[in-house]
């Protein structure tokens, strides 16, 4: 203050006062120089109390001359005397700034802060609310379960719905004092630093310098020294590496650990089972719980004693611009916790290896383009002698005429782009990379696992992580064989688990039928629009466009028609599904939030196996497949339905696969970066709207983050359900188009951007979690692995001509020389027109202007049947079965080949790296010799202080003395 301005003290106090709750932008953090000055104020009493107390009991040690003072009592109580008058004055000062408190103008204080009001503890959670009208019952679950906070050692403070920026908000701010912080450390086994890691660090990479534009300065990959931890205990607090309590877990530790309190807290006098903030949240009680953010991401916080990480991921990370930097994974996992590190490090690390796949993939595509010329088959297919005077049978009953073979000519040039010899290397090849990307990916996770220090986090987990709602229907305690420990248990019957298996997975199989009729009834629709498609486009204006009017065909307007519902049967089966999961896995009763997790997933994956990828697999192995031949056709409901199974064109189903695949593929693609990045920002922008051109001094951070999207339960596992998806779609069907890990791996480089954007501008702070794993996607993408060589060795042998062709080329070529001239007429059976049974034959007026009855009396189709008048007319011929068996031969061959590579690639990779086997090994040795050396020291100290006869000096307790937390958990307790 300002002695000598010659005011009287009252206006001193209440211009000091103004100064320090003032400031705006200069002020943000409340750590100025004025705004401590008023923290010491407000606890004056408690130090004079101290001061006391202090004297009293230095008093009282004087009085015994052999008494030797300890060094805790020595610092404590030292001239106490001296400082009561400058106390005493401190005092006076606060009963006057309690005086004018009211006169302050509250509305001039900068908001834009992680802090109480008194700018030292920190805000670690943040819960809203609103006071209802009718709300009395939740005023009384808000007053119970605050007043249990408040018992479980949490300070909280209010901020007054008149503060907030709708006027009908109240925000409870939540800080968790270091007691609490290190009894729930003690409690969830939180790994921390005991020693630095002295093992010598691995010599640089050769020619490392190449890789120096893709990296991060050093000060956000690694902010952190590298240490070896050891589970925290609270009774061994000096054994730890401690500088400063305030600093020593990282805020998303701090939020963890209030999560872990609320989730557990009671909320009723009465019905002490009626606990967690997920119950409150539901029925209205609380609106919102998040832990804050620590800036605005476009600027550091002005605080100095704030870390500004967001600002640091948006600027590294989130930006677009730097698509081409690594991760600073260090800096996810200390931000976001080890749940959402894995993610993103998973996530890069399947885009890397997309890289080699895009690569192979992109050549084989060249080869396609390059070998362009030397498609014999579809040069014979555009030739006007040949194709031109192929007349085809009617590709439905009634309403399709005869067609000649060269209206396929453009087609049967896309697919030989994708249909080669290269398409057979590449299946293989694929092969391999799924098995050295699942293999690397283990020896990486196995590496993150020891530095993230979750290295027997799964056991951990399963002891301690229980999930709230397991707690409260546990009803009896059995002795755990491992701990040797009571434990809490759900009282079940056999009879009671079986029949809640049953149920869940009754109705997983019944919704995974409701899919499997939704796509027949699709598929019906393809075959009854396929026909009046035919007849209403015959003579249609848009045939006669230039460059479009050859692509908009029947088959084309069907496909769209058919996607169109498709989709949308998608979407709605999604929606309802999600909850009908949700539902069935909280019926299981998980104990842990891993086992729920994963029970969750593989009832999610197997209803979205079926839903996104039937279209792929019935074009792939269905469609073209059972046709019949002209006279005897085969229809899906019979003969009386019409609708007759579809075909596919000479140049083979591939193309159609391919088509489908790119469409499914980059539309899911496309319409999910939109929604991910387009949605959440709209929201964003309308919630806030009347707040934006707020400065930061009226913006709280807490308003901020409150208007910014939650992160939902099921927020990472549609993350990973649209990466695993899409690795489907490039591993089992990526014989078909060998572009698609090119185009996965363009959409993936977006990805990482979109979604780091998503969570570090839109989205709240999620609530930090761990997880050693990618939890059940690992197995499911092991199962896809497996599955893969099985569908592209199908592929190639039934969808694609590859097969035919090769046994034309050495078995039933005419000539001397190997080609492939005469292989489309050789690919095609005839039939007799006037045999083909009247309800088969087009109606009048359906047929071409050419097509001439006394012309033509035979046509084509796609099969390998004996021809009118052979003693085996229409009957499968011996080339059918030659081609059969090559067929299946090639599918046996590849998948021992593949399957033999792929095992033994598995073997010689070992799933931990050995360096980290060592520096665990060393971990686990310096454990077990640092304990016992600390053990053996406090040991030594009792024996010496029992030998000497002489009285200890007992200090005083006072209000820092450390405080009885209660462990919040009647699983644990």
């Amino acid at each position: 203050m300002n002695r000598g301005s010659g005011k009287s003290s009252d206006e001193t106090l209440i211009e000091m006062n103004r100064t320090a709750w003032s400031g705006g932008e200069e002020n943000n953090g409340f750590h100025t120089s004025s705004d401590k000055e008023s923290f010491q104020l407000e606890n004056a009493a408690s130090m004079v109390s101290v001061v006391s107390e202090c004297t009293s009991s230095v008093s009282v040690c004087s009085s015994h001359s052999s008494v030797i003072e300890c060094e805790q009592c020595e610092r404590e109580h030292t001239e106490p005397q001296q400082h009561l008058t400058s106390f005493m004055g401190i005092w006076r000062k606060r009963a006057l700034f309690l005086k004018y408190r009211s006169r302050v103008d509250k509305q001039q204080q900068s908001k834009d802060s992680v802090y109480f009001r008194d700018g030292v503890r920190r805000i670690d959670f943040v819960l809203s609310y609103i006071d209802d009208k009718d709300g009395e019952k939740k005023q009384d679950r808000r007053k119970v379960f605050e007043a249990n906070l408040q018992k479980a050692g949490l300070d909280l403070e209010t901020e007054d719905k008149s503060e907030s920026e709708d006027g009908k908000t109240y925000f409870l701010k939540i800080h968790v004092p270091w007691e609490v912080l290190a009894t729930y450390a003690d409690v969830l086994k939180i790994k921390v630093p005991f020693k630095a890691n002295d093992i010598p660090a691995k010599s640089e990479v050769p020619m490392s310098w190449l890789f120096t534009p893709y990296r991060l300065p050093d000060h956000v990959m690694h902010p952190e020294p590298d240490y070896f931890t050891y589970t925290f205990d609270k009774s061994k607090i000096d054994f730890f590496l401690i500088e400063d309590k305030e600093t020593f877990f990282p805020p998303s530790t701090r939020n963890r650990i209030v999560y872990y309190l609320l989730s557990r807290i009671p909320y009723s006098k009465e019905d002490k089972d009626k606990k967690g903030i997920k119950r409150l949240l539901n029925n209205g009680t609380y609106t919102a719980a998040f832990p804050l953010h620590d800036c605005r991401y476009w600027t550091r916080s002005r605080d100095a004693n704030c870390e500004s990480e967001r600002y640091s991921l948006y600027k590294h990370w989130a930006r677009f611009s730097r698509f081409y930097k690594e991760q600073p994974l260090n800096l996810i996992r200390k931000y976001y916790g080890e749940k959402i590190g894995i993610y993103f490090a998973w996530l890069g690390f399947y885009t890397e290896m997309l890289s080699y796949a895009a690569v192979v993939g992109l050549l084989c595509f060249i080869y396609g383009v390059a070998t362009f010329d030397n498609n014999v088959w579809s040069k014979e297919i555009c030739n006007e002698t040949i194709g031109g005077q192929i007349v085809m049978c009617p590709l439905c009953d009634k309403k399709c005429g005869y067609w000649k073979l060269s209206t396929t000519c453009s087609s049967s040039w896309q697919s030989y782009l994708f249909d080669n010899t290269a398409t057979v290397f590449f299946a293989i090849f694929m092969g391999i990379w799924v098995t050295l990307f699942l293999e690397f990916w283990k020896r990486r996770q196995a590496r993150l696992e020891y530095e993230w220090d979750l290295v027997d986090f799964e056991e951990e987990q399963q002891q301690l992580q229980l999930r709230p709602e397991y707690e409260i229907k546990c009803t009896s305690r059995r002795v755990n064989p491992i701990t040797q420990e009571q434990e809490w248990v759900l009282d079940q019957t056999p009879a009671d688990k079986t029949g809640r298996f049953i149920l869940c997975w009754t109705t997983v199989v019944l919704w995974i039928c409701l899919i499997i009729a939704s796509i027949i009834g699709v598929i019906a629709y393809r075959l009854a629009v396929f026909a009046a498609f035919a007849s209403i486009m015959k003579d249609s204006p848009t045939n006669k466009l230039d460059v479009v009017g050859s692509l908009i065909t029947p088959q084309f307007a069907t496909s769209v028609t058919a996607s169109c519902i498709n989709f949308v049967i998608i979407m709605i089966l999604n929606f309802l599904y999600e909850r009908v999961a949700i539902k069935i896995t909280d019926m299981e009763v998980p104990k842990t939030h891993v086992e729920y997790e994963n029970k969750l997933t593989v009832k999610m994956f197997l209803f979205q196996f079926v839903n996104y990828y039937s279209s792929c697999f019935y074009v792939a192995f269905f469609k073209g497949k059972f046709v019949g031949y002209p006279g005897k056709y085969a229809y899906m409901f019979g003969e009386w339905s019409g609708l007759r199974n579809e075909e596919c064109e000479p140049g083979g189903c591939l193309i159609e696969l391919t088509t489908q695949l790119v469409i499914v593929m980059v539309g899911k693609q496309v319409w999910g970066n939109i929604q991910e990045a387009l949605v959440p920002w709209l929201r964003n922008w309308w919630v806030s709207r009347s707040a934006r051109n707020h400065p930061e001094s009226l913006y709280s951070r807490w308003e901020q983050d409150h208007d910014l999207q939650s992160f939902s339960q099921l927020g990472l596992f549609y993350e990973y359900l649209e990466m695993v998806v899409q690795f489907g779609f490039i591993t089992l069907f990526v014989a078909s188009f060998p572009l698609a890990p090119l185009l996965a791996l363009m959409n993936n480089i977006l990805e990482v951007r979109v979604d780091a954007w998503k969570f570090t501008t839109q989205f709240r702070r999620p609530v930090a979690a761990k997880a050693h794993s990618i939890g059940a996607w690992e197995e499911i993408l092991n199962m896809i692995a497996v599955f893969s060589v099985v569908t592209n060795a199908f592929i190639v042998s039934f969808t694609s001509d590859m097969i035919p062709r090769l046994v034309y080329l050495y078995v039933y070529h005419p000539g001397a020389e190997k080609s492939m001239e005469g292989y489309i007429s050789n690919s095609l059976s005839v039939f007799n027109i006037s045999e083909i049974p009247p309800a088969n034959r087009p109606e009048d007026g359906e047929n071409p202007d050419w097509f001439d009855s006394s012309n033509f009396t035979t046509c084509s189709y796609r099969d390998y049947r004996y021809p009118p008048g052979h003693e085996k007319q229409y009957q499968h011929n011996m080339q059918f079965w030659h081609i059969l068996a090559a067929k299946l031969a090639f599918i046996i061959i590849m998948e021992h080949v593949v399957f033999v590579v792929k095992f033994f690639v598995a073997w010689l990779i070992p799933d931990v790296p050995s360096d980290v086997k060592a520096r665990v090994k060393r971990e686990r040795y310096l454990i077990q010799e640092y304990l016992h050396d600390y053990e053996l020291e406090k040991l030594k100290i009792q024996l010496s202080q029992n030998g000497q006869n002489i009285d200890q000096c007992t200090c005083p307790t006072t209000a820092s003395s450390p405080m009885n937390v209660e462990v919040v958990s009647d699983c644990l307790t």
